[in-house]
Parts: C-alpha cells; sequence; structure tokens
C-alpha cells in the first residue's frame, strides 16, 4: 500500500491562497476517484476538489475556515500501489495523521450531494418535543412542495420535525407526528438560555470583507426617486400574454437592464470602475450589468454580460440562468467577475426605500424597491397608479451629485414611457 497526497490545486488567475471551506470525506472514509472531497473558496467563487484516486482517507490538512496556500497539503489518501508521496518527499506531517478526529466531530457528508437516496429510515412514533434535535439554521431540510405548504400554512418550522422518508425527507405523517407531540407539550413560554455561534467561512466571510472595504473606501451616497411604472406593466403582461409560452415570462428586471443600458449612453461617468490606488477611473463601453442574487449561503453577484446588446427575451433568459447557477453554487469565476454596473432587487420585500453598497470597484449600483398600488394625483384628478421606488448609490469619488440624479430620472423617464426603451 501506499500514499497519495493530495495538494491545494493551483485555481488559477494569480492566487496564492484560497479558503477551505468544507470537508465532505472524514478519517477513514473510502472514497473512490472523481469523488468531491472538499470545498475551497478563492474570491470570486467556491470551487469543488475532486480525488483523482480510490483509496482510504488517512489524514485532512485543514479545518474549514483556514486560508491555505496553493501547493499544500490538502489530504492524504492510502492507495493501492506505491502512490505519490514518500518520506523524503515529506515537509510536515498533518495534525489529522496523528490525532485522527472523534467520530462526532468528523462532519457529516450532507444529503443534498447525493441524488438517489442511499437509505431509508423506518418511520417512528411520536418523539417529545424536548428531544427533538433542530438542524442547522442554514440546512435545509428535504420536504415535497406540499409538505412545505402544509407546514407554512400550520406555522411549522421544518427544521424541528424529524423526517422519517428517504435520505430524511419529511412526509406528512411527520407532521402529524410533530403536531401530536406538540400538543402534549406543557403551554406557556418557557424560559430560553440558549446561544449559538457562527463561525464566518466561506462566502459569508467574503461579503463581510467586501462589504466592509466597499464602506470604508468608498464616499457613498444614496438617491431615491419613485417611479409610475404603471405602463410599464401593462406592456409587461401584454407580451407575456402575446409571446409568453413562446419567448418566456418577463419579469420587470430585463425592462429595468434596457433602461440603465439606455440610459448609460448619455452618462459614461456612471458605467465605470475606479482603481483608487492607481488614481484611474475606466469609463466602459460594454454595460456589463452584475445581478446581485441571494442564495442559501449569502449574496452572489453574476453578470449580464452585453446588455446593451440583448433584447428583452434574451437578457431575461440570461437573467434566469445566471441566478441559478449562483444559487446552486455552480457560477463559473467568470461569470461572477467583470461588472461595470449592478442591479439589486429584493422583489416583494422591497420595502419602500434602501442604500444599497457599491459593489466595488464599480461606483453605482440600481436598488429596486417593490411596486406598489397607490393613489396618485394626475392632473387634478386622484387616480391609483402603480408605483415604484429605485434607491441607488453612487461613488461620490467619481460620480457628482447632480449626475447621478441626472442618470435616475433618465431611468425614469424611459420606464414611465417605455416605448422610449425601443426609440433608437
Amino acid at each position: 500500500m501506499g500514499t497519495h497526497v493530495i495538494k491545494m490545486p493551483d485555481i488559477g488567475e494569480g492566487i496564492a491562497q484560497v479558503e477551505l471551506v468544507e470537508w465532505f470525506v472524514k478519517v477513514g472514509d473510502t472514497i473512490t476517484e472523481d469523488q468531491v472531497v472538499a470545498d475551497v473558496m478563492t474570491d470570486k467563487a467556491t470551487v469543488e476538489i475532486p480525488s483523482p484516486v480510490s483509496g482510504k482517507v488517512l489524514a485532512l490538512g485543514g479545518q474549514p475556515g483556514e486560508v491555505m496556500a496553493v501547493g499544500s497539503e490538502l489530504i492524504r489518501i492510502e492507495v493501492e500501489g506505491s502512490g505519490n508521496h514518500t518520506q523524503a518527499a515529506e515537509a510536515k506531517p498533518l495534525a489529522a495523521e496523528t490525532a485522527a478526529p472523534a467520530p462526532a466531530a468528523a462532519p457529516p457528508a450532507p444529503a443534498a450531494r447525493s441524488e438517489t437516496p442511499t437509505a431509508v429510515s423506518t418511520p417512528v412514533s411520536p418523539r417529545p418535543v424536548a428531544d427533538i434535535v433542530p438542524r442547522q439554521a442554514n440546512e435545509r431540510p428535504l420536504a415535497s412542495p406540499a409538505v412545505r405548504k402544509r407546514a407554512l400554512d400550520a406555522g411549522i418550522e421544518l427544521r424541528y420535525v424529524h423526517g422519517s422518508g428517504p435520505a430524511g425527507r419529511i412526509l406528512h405523517e411527520d407532521l402529524d407526528n410533530f403536531q401530536c407531540a406538540s400538543a402534549q407539550a406543557p403551554t406557556g413560554h418557557a424560559r430560553r438560555t440558549d446561544s449559538e455561534q457562527v463561525q464566518v467561512i466561506g462566502l459569508r466571510r467574503k461579503i463581510a470583507q467586501r462589504m466592509q472595504d466597499a464602506k470604508r473606501r468608498v464616499a457613498h451616497f444614496s438617491y431615491v426617486e419613485e417611479i409610475d411604472v404603471t405602463a410599464l406593466e401593462d406592456l409587461r403582461q401584454h407580451l407575456n400574454k402575446q409571446w409568453g409560452e413562446t419567448r418566456g415570462k418577463l419579469t420587470l428586471l430585463p425592462f429595468l437592464v434596457r433602461a440603465m443600458a439606455v440610459a448609460l449612453r448619455d452618462f459614461p461617468q456612471i458605467n465605470a470602475t475606479y482603481d483608487d490606488e492607481a488614481q484611474v477611473i475606466t469609463r466602459h463601453g460594454a454595460v456589463h450589468v452584475g445581478i446581485a442574487t441571494q442564495g442559501d449561503n449569502g449574496l452572489m453577484v453574476p453578470v449580464l454580460r452585453h446588455a446593451e446588446a440583448g433584447t428583452l427575451w434574451s437578457n431575461a433568459s440570461e437573467i434566469t440562468r445566471l441566478a441559478h447557477a449562483a444559487r446552486t453554487n455552480k457560477a463559473s469565476r467568470e461569470e461572477l467577475s467583470g461588472s461595470t454596473i449592478t442591479l439589486t432587487s429584493l422583489g416583494a420585500l422591497g420595502g419602500i426605500a434602501s442604500t444599497p453598497v457599491v459593489n466595488t470597484p464599480e461606483v453605482a449600483i440600481v436598488g429596486v424597491n417593490r411596486m406598489v398600488e397607490r393613489p396618485v394625483v394626475i392632473n387634478g384628478q386622484i387616480v391609483v397608479r402603480k408605483m415604484m421606488n429605485l434607491s441607488s448609490s453612487f461613488d461620490h469619488r467619481v460620480v457628482d451629485g447632480m449626475d447621478a440624479a441626472l442618470f435616475i430620472q433618465a431611468v425614469r423617464g424611459l420606464l414611465e414611457q417605455p416605448a422610449c426603451l425601443f426609440v433608437e
């Protein structure tokens, strides 16, 4: 038997260090060739590390959250044959090799990585509420849409429900058991003394670093404007009715992207990036729009490239594809870099106004608040219109307040008279 050492690979782009985010194996596991053993993260994307060999895990080279140098030892595997590791080549033994972690401390392989259930647990009878161990806050329980809706209607948090189905899937009878156990539990509000510590690693660490850096370096100022989107909504619904089945349904986002791309023709200083160390502003002809996307692990910004050249439907399709890639951690480094301006929206949760943080090195971010029907006065008459606010932030080192206001007013004019979006 020999030892095969997997070293931290060179991810590219001159990156010298990467963060170890998660292990999917533990010491003593038997793994197969091409099995993913760990996730690591660069400044731009999460990368899966597969094993090039089959064998038994002897040692792990780091803990989640640890920043490791490219070329450092990541994992050791016992293999048939001589392997690729010799004592002469050994620089330093891995800590995990001399003291294997106790089984309780080993991170479990997530069930979500298996497309097909590998085990079926036997349904259990109702357990007392006090015996129920909740899942982690970021762990998504397995359940069908019908079960999720029933739990939502009943006010049940699925993370507290034991799943007796394949791979821990929560079934309708599990909800019955949970409700039965809850009914037997003492009434009243119990005092809580528990607490939880969450290590800031992976994507959450990257978000924290970027937000802190942006707020420290950028001279932020925000500008809020309300827009009458009644005509725009009428157009969107008409297009969806006529071509939705063949070309795809349109949301408001591709119209906003189109309005930004058209308005930026007259405001090149806003479609720009600022290298504050070199003191150089780069004004871009191409409009590469970052689409802020919320996933289970945090905020990511995939990039819609050349928005100025896309149609409503091509941009809409690409936005959907990029959002799905980001939410499933499948977006590539190229898809997560190179934006020249960012569009962020919380959809129906968008509130009245917000103060989005500029996505450096860009100098502008356009934020979309929720659309609501409100009474407004038009020509002396009170009428009900569909209204929406844009809350946008700019880097005052590069963008003057007047230019920011004029840009947003140009976007407003295009959205309120949507035919102008397509007049060249």
